[in-house]
């Protein structure tokens, strides 16, 4: 049921905002027994969707992307929002699937915990999520995976996914700034690990972006 992922990490970011209107009308179809329409919601969230479970359990991804669609078809009925509340709630959805899906291996997400809560701070770094736009999907992926855990969920979900930051403080059950830290950390550190590393083959155009944004 679930295809590998074929697009860059920018192309699905890109798309995503396009798009919400679309997956709206897409899943009221859906939620009225219209086949077409679910297929059309499936195609639009899938791409992201499964790269946020790859960076979970790496993978086990398709399975567990497999599990996650066969939930959110179970329980569309009782979804309520539109486009962009859809790809938050599938990615709750998701999220779970994959825990439950780590606990069963008796092990933990690729990705190592923090010890402490993130403190609210202010902003982001566009210039290194632009950077990972530039990447290939597996090599974004590599990159994020190498974050302490509540890190790469946030940019996983801010980058790959496309949700914004009080929408990916509900998927991880956090405060909006703790997730707006967490990101900003992340995506602060993937710069520098991108520009001593000559970003493992991005662009010198994105390597450019860094240098001047660092």
């Amino acid at each position: 049921m679930v295809g590998r992922i074929g697009r860059g990490v920018g192309t699905e970011r890109r798309s995503v905002g396009v798009h919400d209107a679309e997956l709206g009308a897409a899943v009221d179809r859906a939620q009225q027994g219209d086949d077409e329409g679910f297929a059309i919601a499936y195609r639009l969230v899938q791409p992201g969707l499964i790269g946020y479970v790859r960076g979970l359990v790496g993978d086990d991804a398709e399975d567990v992307a497999s599990e996650a669609w066969l939930e959110i078809a179970r329980d569309l009925g009782r979804f309520r929002g539109d486009g962009a509340g859809f790809r938050g709630w599938t990615a709750t959805i998701a999220r779970h699937r994959a825990l439950d899906h780590l606990r069963r291996q008796k092990r933990r997400p690729r990705t190592t915990l923090l010890e402490q809560d993130m403190l609210e701070l202010p902003g982001g770094n566009d210039t290194a999520a632009a950077a990972l736009e530039k990447l290939s999907t597996e090599q974004a992926l590599e990159l994020i995976g190498s974050l302490p855990r509540d890190q790469a969920e946030a940019v996983l979900l801010r980058v790959v996914v496309g949700l914004d930051g009080p929408a990916s403080a509900r998927v991880l059950g956090k405060r909006p700034g703790a997730v707006r830290t967490a990101a900003y950390r992340g995506l602060k550190r993937l710069a520098g690990q991108l520009t001593r590393a000559g970003a493992r083959g991005a662009t010198s155009g994105a390597q450019r972006m860094l240098k001047d944004g660092t």
